[in-house]
């Protein structure tokens, strides 16, 4: 996992952008790995949706066990929604132990109050004050065992106390430790300004139809994460394939494809090295 973590802070200080995608289960994040990126997304907006719950009501343990599983079936390097830290600096203690020894390779934390509201979802968030905030960072700081660990602290500062407010909050946190700030943008101006005046590292949340990646380097962006498209996508392939069978008796996709996406699942959940494991130990002649 070390080098999984090397590789991630190796890639986000080359000065090109790195395009993080939504990742909830092991085989999509072996799936993003055979096609080239360069680490997955952890969500915990996404996890919450597909536990038909809410962010604000999961449980450490579920994102864990999440990281866990991901990391334990593939090494892309994982960055981890860890929310507000789960509570005050004492559960961001608890909570880097646990994502580090699950497998993380980057954390990122947020300056909304905790417990966490379902109605962010709604857009309407609660931020703490900018130096509890720093104490958190700090906190997250000095209980990281493994340095390449990275450690991102989100501010929702523009949409609740305008652009300045924010910048200056991202660095405070820069400043209290962190290895990235993340910041949203509203104007074209602000996304222009965003990397010129936080003192550091940037990361944000955007689609990956927002932007090019040249448009991102040259903006000064280093991170961007995708947390809804993987999800929305199979969603709505759910939706059409289930309701086309509902309406026509049959999908438009057709069986062939969908046996040949079957055929695929066992190579791209890595079943061959099991096949290789039974066949030298049970079956005949060996």
């Amino acid at each position: 996992m070390t080098s999984a973590r090397r590789a991630l802070r190796d890639r986000l200080a080359s000065g090109e952008v790195v395009f993080a995608p939504l990742c909830l289960e092991p085989i999509v994040a072996r799936l993003c790995e055979e096609l080239g990126y360069e680490a997955g997304y952890v969500s915990g907006g996404g996890l919450g949706y597909s536990l038909a719950v809410s962010e604000a009501l999961l449980t450490m343990d579920e994102i864990s066990a999440t990281t866990r599983a991901i990391s334990r079936r593939s090494s892309l390097p994982l960055i981890v929604d860890g929310g507000v830290g789960f509570g005050d600096p004492v559960q961001v203690a608890r909570m880097m132990w646990d994502l580090e020894a699950a497998g993380a390779a980057a954390v990122e934390i947020e300056d909304q109050v905790a417990p966490k509201r379902v109605s962010h979802h709604r857009h309407i968030e609660h931020l703490i004050p900018r130096d509890e905030m720093v104490a958190k960072v700090r906190v997250a700081v000095d209980q990281r065992r493994d340095p390449d660990f990275v450690i991102i602290a989100r501010t929702g500062g523009v949409a609740n106390e305008g652009f300045d407010a924010a910048v200056d909050r991202a660095n405070a946190y820069l400043d209290a430790g962190a290895d990235m700030a993340m910041i949203f943008p509203r104007s074209k101006q602000e996304w222009i300004e965003a990397p010129q005046r936080v003192r550091g590292p940037l990361a944000t949340i955007a689609s990956l139809d927002q932007r090019s990646a040249a448009t991102w380097t040259d903006l000064g962006y280093r991170l961007v994460i995708d947390a809804f498209t993987g999800q929305t996508a199979a969603i709505d392939a759910i939706r059409t394939a289930y309701r086309e069978q509902r309406e026509q008796g049959h999908t438009t996709v057709g069986l062939a494809r969908h046996l040949e996406v079957y055929a695929d699942l066992p190579r791209l959940a890595g079943l061959e090295e099991l096949y290789d494991i039974e066949r030298a130990t049970t079956e005949p002649g060996t």
